[in-house]
C-alpha cells in the first residue's frame, strides 16, 4: 500500500507534543495540534468577561504551548514562518477533525487510563487505515490495545521520539504483534527520509532501547563514581567530550533533562526489572533521594548539581553540590594526568584505548562505567533487540553518544574487553564469548568500503540494513583515498564521483586546506565526473584560520595575509569555473570561509541543521575570500527594475554587516546564502550520498564550463552615500561603535564597486580587489585584532 503523509494530527499540545507538531511542520505537513478543554476561566478572562465557551477559552491550553514552543530557543522550528502549518483546536470540538489526518499521534500525560479514554475517542473519528500511534516512553505499548477494533491495532504502533524532536535524531518504533508489518516497514522508511531520524526498531520492553541502556549507563556513572571518590566536577570532565560524549556530560544532562525524570524512568526500571540481573543498580542513590525531596530537580527549579548565583558585581557564577556535605561550592578545576596524554590524540577510538589503559583514578573509573556497560549491553540481546547495531544505533542518536556500547567495546578490543572486564568482575554474555571462540574479534568489520555487524542468530557478519542509503567515509578512507595532506582528504566514492574532505580542527581552513581544494578540483577534471565538498565531521567548517591572520597581523606580514587571501580567492574562482560540478554538502556550522566555498559552489546540498554565514564582522573584517563579491553579484541578478532604493543590496549588506548566520538551511536560503535551486537534506545521514546523486545528476544533464561575469551590477555613489549615512546615524545613536562604523563602510565601499559617479558594471576580478584590499586595511587596525585576541582565547566576540 502507497501512503502520502499529508496531515498529521497531534493529541496533547505539552512539551513534547508541541515539538512534535513543529517538526512535522518543519518538513511542510499540515498539522492539527489538539489539547483538553480548560475547567475554570483564569483571573484575566474573567476580567474580559470571557465563559468556557469562548473559543479563545476552549483552545487556552493548546494555543499557550505552541506559542511557548515557537518562542523557544533554541528553536523547534526551521524557521517560525512554518508554524503556519499548524492548527490548533480542542478534544471537545475538534476530535472530529481527525478524520482528515493520515496520521494520529498521541503525546498525552503517561496515564494508561487517561490513553485508552482518547483511544475511545478517537476510535469514533478515525479514517479507517490511517496510521495512529503513541509517543509514549513508559507504558508498554502492547497494553493500550485492550478494547480496540482490529483496525485500529493494525495499524497502531509505538513511536518514541526523543526531546527536543527536532535536535535529538533518535525515532523508536515499537510495534505490537498486532501491527501489520507494512506499517513498521513504513515508519521506518518515513521516519528516515522524511524526519531526519535515526529509526530503530525496538520491542515492546521496559523503556525500549536507548532509556533502558542510557538510564543504566547514568546508574553506572553515580555508582562508579563512589565507588572511585570522585567529585561531580570531575566526573563531568571525564564523561564529557574528551570520550565523546555530549559537552553537558553526566551531571550538566541530568539537570537539562531534570532530576525527576531520570529518577521516574530508574524507578519504573526497577519495578519492572524481574528478568534483568542488573536491577539493583536502579535503586536511587540516598543523596539523589534527598535532592528530589529538596526540589532541587536541575534547571527547572533552578538548582540540581549545579546552581547559578551572581556575585557582588552581577557576574554568573556556577556552584557544584558536595554529594559528602550536600552544601554547594566554587566549581574545582580538575586535571588528571591520564586526561593530559589524550588531548593530542585526535581519533577518538585511538583516544578511547589509550585512556583505558591508563591506571590513575579517572581511568579506573572510566573503565569501571565501561566493563559494566558492556556486561548490561550484551546480556539485553535479544531481550531489547535481536542486532547490537541497534542498540549503537539508539544511544548514539538518543543519547548524543560518538559511539554505541559495541563501537567502545571495539574501540578497545573485543578480546582484550573481555579479558579486562573478567579481571574487573564483570563477566559479558555467552555469545561474546561463542563470537571470539569462532576467531571472529570485533562486533564489526569494514569490507569493500561496507560496514557490517556481527549476527549473534547466523553467527556471521552481515550488511545493516539500509546503509546502502548513506555514504561514510570511515568505510571508505583507507581504501579508497586517492590523496591527501595535513588538512585534506580525496576519498573516491565511486560513479565517478570525487569527495574533498577537510579533517583540520574545527575543519578551518588555511593553505593546506586551499592546496587541497586545488588538488582536487585539478584530479577531478582529469579522472572523474563531479565534485563533492562534505565530510563527516561535527561541522562543515568554522571558517579561516584566524590565528594565522592574527599571527601575520601582529607581526604586520602584510604581503603573507594578502597572499594568503588570494590564494583562498583564486581557489573559489577555480573551484567555480572547473569543467566538472563541484557540489558541497554543508552541515553543522558553514561559517566564514566554510560559507564562501558553499557560495562558490555549482550546487550546494545543505543539511536541515545548517548554522550558515559571513561572520566576519564579528572579528573586525569583511569577507574576503570571495563572500563579498559573491553576494553583491547574487543582488545585482535580482534587481528589479525601479528598484531606486537599492532594497534587495541593502538587504544582503545588513546581513554581512550583522554577522547573521542561519539557524536552519531553510534559514540560509532565506538570507540569500542558498539559492532556491539548492536542496535540503533533513536527515544528515543522507547528506553526502544525496550531494553525491545530485553531483552525478549535474555530469549526467551536460554540465558546460561557466564563463566569468564581467557584468555584475553594482551602484556606485547614489548607493554607497545611502549606506554611509545610515551607518553615520547607528554610530550617532550610539547603536554601533567607531569601529563597527569603519567596517560598515569597508564593507558598503566594497559592495557599491568603490567610488563610482553613476552604476556600473563590472568584473569579478574587480569586487575581489577591492574586498582583499578593504580586508588588509582592517588587519593593520589595533581594535580589529583586539576582536580576534578575544575570539582566539574567550571564544567570545568583543564590541569595542
Amino acid at each position: 500500500m502507497k501512503r502520502i503523509i499529508k496531515k498529521v494530527a497531534v493529541l496533547g499540545s505539552g512539551v513534547m507534543g508541541s515539538r512534535i507538531a513543529c517538526h512535522f511542520a518543519n518538513i511542510g505537513v499540515q498539522v492539527l495540534l489538539l489539547d483538553i478543554v480548560p475547567k475554570e476561566l483564569t483571573p484575566e478572562e474573567e476580567k474580559k468577561g470571557l465563559t468556557l465557551e469562548n473559543k479563545a477559552v476552549r483552545n487556552r491550553l493548546v494555543n499557550g504551548h505552541l506559542q511557548a514552543a515557537i518562542a523557544a530557543n533554541p528553536s523547534p522550528l526551521y524557521r517560525k514562518s512554518d508554524a503556519r502549518l499548524i492548527q490548533t483546536g480542542n478534544f471537545d470540538d475538534n476530535m472530529k477533525d481527525i478524520a482528515t489526518a493520515d496520521w494520529t499521534i498521541e503525546v498525552v500525560v503517561e496515564n494508561l487510563k487517561i490513553k485508552k479514554l482518547v483511544y475511545d475517542q478517537v476510535e469514533q473519528f478515525r479514517r479507517p487505515g490511517t496510521l495512529i500511534s503513541s509517543n509514549t516512553s513508559g507504558i508498554p505499548i502492547h497494553l493500550m490495545l485492550d478494547g480496540r477494533s482490529d483496525d485500529f491495532k493494525k495499524h497502531f504502533c509505538g513511536t518514541h521520539f526523543f526531546n527536543p524532536p527536532r535536535y535529538l535524531k533518535l525515532l523508536e518504533i515499537i510495534p505490537t504483534p498486532e501491527t501489520d508489518p507494512e506499517v513498521v516497514d513504513f515508519l521506518l522508511h518515513y521516519g528516515d527520509l522524511y524526519l531526519g531520524k535515526t529509526t530503530v526498531l525496538a520491542k515492546d520492553t521496559p523503556a525500549f532501547i536507548a532509556n533502558r541502556v542510557g538510564i543504566y549507563g547514568i546508574m553506572q556513572t553515580l555508582a562508579a563514581m563512589d565507588k572511585t571518590g570522585l567529585t561531580i566536577d570531575e566526573v563531568d570532565r571525564i564523561t564529557g567530550p574528551m570520550v565523546g560524549r555530549p559537552k553537558s556530560a553526566t551531571f550538566r544532562t541530568l539537570d537539562v533533562v531534570g532530576l525527576d525524570t531520570t529518577v521516574n524512568v530508574a524507578n519504573g526500571l526497577y519495578q519492572a526489572g524481574g528478568q534483568d540481573e542488573s536491577r539493583d543498580m536502579y535503586k536511587i542513590p540516598g543523596y539523589v533521594q534527598k535532592m528530589v525531596e529538596n526540589k532541587w530537580l536541575g534547571d527547572k527549579t533552578g538548582q540540581g548539581f549545579y546552581k547559578k548565583t551572581k556575585d557582588d558585581k552581577g557576574k554568573t557564577d556556577i556552584l557544584t553540590l558536595d554529594l559528602n556535605t550536600m552544601q554547594y561550592g566554587p566549581k574545582q578545576k580538575v586535571k588528571f594526568q591520564s586526561l593530559e596524554a589524550l588531548k593530542p590524540i585526535d581519533d577518538l577510538r585511538k583516544r578511547i584505548k589509550a585512556f583505558s589503559q591508563q591506571t590513575d583514578k579517572a581511568a579506573q573509573f572510566f573503565n569501571e562505567t565501561l566493563f559494566g556497560l558492556f556486561q548490561y549491553v550484551s546480556n539485553r540481546i535479544p531481550e531489547i533487540s535481536d542486532e547490537l547495531y541497534r542498540i549503537d544505533d539508539a544511544l548514539r542518536a538518543g543519547f548524543g553518544w560518538e559511539l554505541g556500547p559495541f563501537e567502545y567495546w571495539d574501540a578497545i578490543g573485543a578480546r582484550e574487553g573481555v579479558q579486562r572486564m573478567l579481571e574487573n568482575g564483570y563477566k559479558p554474555a555467552a555469545w561474546v564469548e561463542e563470537m571470539l571462540n569462532s576467531g571472529k574479534e570485533a562486533f564489526y568489520i569494514v569490507e569493500n568500503g561496507s560496514r557490517r555487524y556481527y549476527d549473534i542468530q547466523t553467527k556471521e557478519y552481515k550488511a545493516i540494513p539500509g546503509a546502502e542509503n548513506f555514504i561514510l567515509l570511515d568505510n571508505l578512507r583507507s581504501s579508497k583515498t586517492v590523496w591527501k595532506n595535513s588538512g585534506v582528504s580525496l576519498v573516491d566514492l565511486g560513479d565517478g564521483i570525487l569527495n574533498i574532505e577537510f579533517h583540520t580542527k574545527m575543519n578551518t581552513m588555511g593553505g593546506d586546506v586551499a592546496v587541497g581544494l586545488n588538488k582536487g578540483i585539478e584530479l577531478a577534471e582529469k579522472d572523474f565526473r563531479g565534485v563533492v565538498i562534505g565530510n563527516d565531521a561535527a561541522n562543515f567548517s568554522a571558517g579561516a584560520n584566524l590565528a594565522l591572520v592574527y599571527m601575520y597581523a601582529l607581526e604586520q606580514e602584510y604581503d603573507e595575509i594578502n597572499f594568503m587571501i588570494k590564494q583562498f580567492q583564486d581557489t573559489m574562482m577555480r573551484m567555480h569555473y572547473s569543467a566538472i560540478p563541484v557540489v558541497g554538502a554543508p552541515h553543522g556550522l558553514a561559517l566564514g570561509g566554510g560559507c564562501e566555498i558553499n557560495l562558490h559552489c555549482d550546487h550546494v546540498q545543505a543539511a536541515a541543521e545548517t548554522y550558515m554565514g559571513l561572520v566576519e564582522f564579528g572579528v573586525g573584517l569583511i569577507p574576503a575570500g570571495g563572500g563579498t563579491k559573491e553576494m553583491t553579484l547574487r543582488a545585482s541578478e535580482s534587481y528589479e527594475e525601479g528598484d531606486i532604493e537599492y532594497n534587495t543590496l541593502k538587504n544582503v549588506y545588513l546581513n554581512i554587516g550583522m554577522a547573521k548566520v542561519s539557524t536552519s538551511a531553510k534559514e540560509a536560503r532565506d538570507l540569500g546564502y542558498l539559492r532556491k535551486s539548492d536542496g535540503i537534506t533533513i536527515n544528515s545521514n543522507r547528506l553526502l550520498a544525496d550531494a553525491k546523486a545530485q553531483a552525478i545528476l549535474l555530469a549526467e544533464e551536460g554540465y558546460t564550463k561557466p564563463v566569468p561575469k564581467t557584468n555584475i551590477k553594482v551602484q556606485g555613489r547614489g548607493a554607497l552615500g545611502m549606506f554611509l549615512t545610515g551607518a553615520n546615524a547607528m554610530y550617532t545613536g550610539r547603536y554601533i561603535s567607531e569601529h563597527d562604523k569603519k567596517i560598515s563602510h569597508k564593507l558598503a565601499w566594497v559592495m557599491c564597486g568603490g567610488d563610482l559617479s553613476s552604476p556600473a558594471e563590472v568584473s569579478e576580478q574587480y569586487l575581489l580587489d577591492l574586498e582583499r584590499e578593504a580586508f588588509l586595511s582592517l588587519t593593520g587596525e589595533r581594535k580589529t585584532l583586539e576582536r580576534i585576541q578575544s575570539i582566539l582565547t574567550t571564544g567570545k566576540p568583543l564590541r569595542n
